[in-house]
């Protein structure tokens, strides 16, 4: 691949985005736009494992679920959730944990207020972990393609090499309106565009850095996706910790509606 220099702007559903080249190329490596826009949703199961959760005091919680996200706009669900009737309800201004029969059982609204004063070792409700589930889902599944989302801006930067590849970098910044780890993060592909690594700071836990990379990508309904997720801690030089597992993510049944 050769990673296309510069920029252009568009307008999308009412609001301005800066659009790297090297961004229109990610997502037509993963299926394309034209194909991403045909869905509403994606659904799969996820089996999670890692420290994290076990520092959150939230150690089996999350382990074996199914979760549902938007493509259009930013929702999530997660079932079971504690029990087999219950399931959560995330967006970016309020996370509640319902039963399958719409009853409210907790809610929250303005979520992220809750995280404040925290590091990475402060444990996490059933609300906080439903929260932070469901904006990193989101983020994750919705990957390139959140690049077309309105007021997302990307740009290139330096490449990156690691393990004896090259591989071309973006610098996306998210507006105030999507919840994410942090406003700017970084994403990494390869040579065919495809994606590898995810950098950012999880500012609801005191801004922990973190290297996410994802691999064994697989085509459902015309879509790539990467189907392992193994996130470590993120060292000043970019470098990773590949002896601390933070959390991993094996993505399975992946359909879209």
């Amino acid at each position: 691949m050769s990673a296309v220099a510069g920029s252009g702007k568009r307008e999308a559903g009412g609001g301005t985005r800066t659009e790297s080249g090297l961004a229109s190329i990610a997502m037509d490596a993963h299926g394309g736009l034209d194909q991403w826009r045909k869905f509403k949703s994606i659904s799969a199961h996820l089996l999670q494992g890692g420290g994290l959760w076990k520092l959150k005091g939230q150690e089996d919680t999350l382990k074996d679920v199914h979760v549902t996200v938007g493509t259009r706009s930013e929702w999530t669900e997660h079932s079971p959730f504690r029990r087999a009737n219950q399931h959560t309800s995330f967006t970016p201004d309020r996370i509640a944990i319902e039963t399958s029969g719409g009853d409210v059982l907790q809610e929250r609204f303005n979520p992220r207020e809750s995280f404040k004063g925290h590091t990475l070792e402060t444990p996490w409700d059933d609300l906080q972990l439903a929260y932070f589930a469901g904006y990193a889902i989101w983020t994750y599944l919705n990957t390139p393609f959140l690049f077309a989302l309105p007021d997302v801006e990307t740009r290139e930067i330096d490449t990156w090499e690691e393990n004896g590849e090259v591989w071309h970098r973006l610098k996306a910044t998210f507006p105030p309106s999507i919840a994410t780890h942090s406003t700017e993060q970084t994403f990494y592909f390869d040579q065919q565009g495809l994606f590898r690594r995810h950098d950012y700071n999880v500012d609801i836990s005191g801004g922990t850095p973190a290297a996410h990379y994802v691999s064994e990508l697989k085509q459902f309904s015309g879509i790539t996706v990467p189907t392992k997720h193994l996130i470590y801690p993120r060292q000043p030089d970019g470098r990773p910790v590949p002896t601390q597992l933070v959390v991993s993510i094996d993505v399975s049944d992946v359909t879209f509606g």
